[in-house]
């Protein structure tokens, strides 16, 4: 049985109980809010996640903000993965509590509030934030705290080198991937002449930046890249600067600011939908826009689709649900977690953080928390492929291959799925 030590950026490593929506601080996935300056440093303190018999999940999740469409099908995620630990019983080692926070976004404080409480609480690993502008507040408070944290949905690439001691992880994969697929399938669409308007904070700036990348590798040009500030709720001189360009199409790395650019782009400046491009942080099912306004429009998300039958079962812990976007994700963080902290048979952040990477790869497959389970209490070591994928961590904590779905929206502005392409970050 292999367990990774690993070192980043120079630093050598070395019965349930739920507390639900009424904790959640209701103050105020991928970027999030907030400006393009270097991350700041949280402070730590409090409590240091220990080994004490309890596997305390935590998560920050948007329950507001500009990400909070994503909220709903992360915290089924979530608690579909819990419930699934629950259900093996005594063969999980470890009681099970999980404790949810909001996220807000970068224009509040509530995620680095949220970050303390779990802290204060005992959290041994916190799922969340969707936004990468968001994690970038918090992170340090964990770091300092031996707390694992485990993104569904943050795709910086900048959390590839940032100097965390092997405590940040990730089952979406970096945006150098999406940026790649996004920019193949406009400049493979026909677009030879492309613009971006894009949210100036960590995610916006590095998908844009891969996307470019790989539009210009394709041949194709973008001839305009247009930055917006979280905050921000007019979007006139954006829209004129983009068509000035003249694109043949464009590319909007927005959050739910896309419910004003779309109406500006294509009912007022009659822009054509179909030459619009999404990303995962908005590509939604909630829109309320004109009939027809996003026919043919197109949009990428990373990870594995949920099937019908994993759907139908977080659709059992949320009916509401109608986005399922990084919820087979939310699911796996959880699990691999456990798994971790099952072969370390340890619950504490540290050793969670060091069995991580080993549970994702070179040992015997296995695709049920169950089933993994079984074989690590066997002696075996194992290689557990998700939902959401085959994760497969490298030493960065990055998923080192991952899917990516390229989806269409029908005349009720609704989207559906066209096909999945999947790539390595290796290459």
């Amino acid at each position: 049985m292999s367990v990774f030590t690993r070192t980043r950026a120079g630093k050598a490593l070395g019965g349930l109980a739920l507390v639900g929506a009424s904790a959640l601080v209701l103050a105020g996935c991928s970027g999030g809010g907030g400006d393009a300056a270097a991350p700041s440093a949280s402070s730590g303190g409090g409590a240091v996640s220990e080994a004490d018999g309890t596997f305390h999940v935590g998560t920050i999740l948007p329950a507001t903000g500009n990400l909070a469409f994503l909220g709903p099908p992360e915290v089924a995620g979530v608690k579909l993965a819990i419930q699934d630990i629950e259900a093996t019983g005594d063969a999980f080692p470890f009681s099970v509590e999980l404790t949810e926070r909001d996220s807000g976004d970068t224009t509040t404080d509530i995620a680095t509030q949220s970050a303390t409480e779990l802290v204060d609480a005992g959290a041994d690993v916190v799922i969340g934030a969707a936004s990468s502008g968001v994690s970038f507040t918090f992170v340090d408070q964990l770091v300092d705290a031996g707390i694992v944290q485990i993104s569904p949905a943050n795709t910086s690439p900048d959390f590839t080198t940032y100097a965390d001691d092997g405590y940040y992880w990730r089952t979406a994969p970096s945006d150098v991937l999406q940026g790649r697929v996004l920019g193949n399938l406009m400049v493979g669409d026909g677009a030879a002449n492309v613009g971006i308007i894009y949210i100036n904070d960590p995610y916006g700036i590095g998908l844009k930046d891969n996307a470019t990348t790989a539009i210009e590798a394709a041949g194709g040009e973008v001839s305009v890249a247009v930055p917006y500030n979280p905050g921000d709720t007019v979007f006139t001189s954006q829209v004129d600067e983009l068509l000035a360009a003249q694109p043949d199409a464009i590319a909007v790395i927005a959050f739910e600011e896309t419910s004003s650019i779309i109406p500006q782009l294509v009912n007022t400046q009659g822009y054509p939908g179909s030459k619009v491009y999404f990303v995962d942080g908005n590509l939604s099912n909630s829109y309320e826009f004109q009939a027809g306004t996003l026919e043919g429009a197109k949009g990428t998300l990373p990870g594995n689709p949920a099937d019908t039958e994993f759907q139908s079962r977080l659709l059992e812990v949320d009916p509401a649900l109608t986005d399922f976007s990084y919820a087979p994700e939310s699911y796996d963080a959880v699990i691999v977690a456990a798994l971790a902290a099952a072969q370390a048979k340890d619950d504490s952040g540290t050793a969670i953080r060091d069995n991580l990477q080993s549970v994702t790869e070179g040992g015997e497959k296995c695709t049920t928390f169950a089933d993994c389970l079984a074989l690590i209490n066997e002696g075996t070591d194992v290689d557990y492929d998700g939902v959401s994928g085959p994760i497969t961590f490298d030493e960065n904590g990055d998923p080192t291959e991952a899917y990516i779905g390229i989806y269409q929206y029908g005349a009720d502005n609704k989207y559906t799925l066209l096909n999945t392409e999947f790539g390595s970050l290796n290459e």
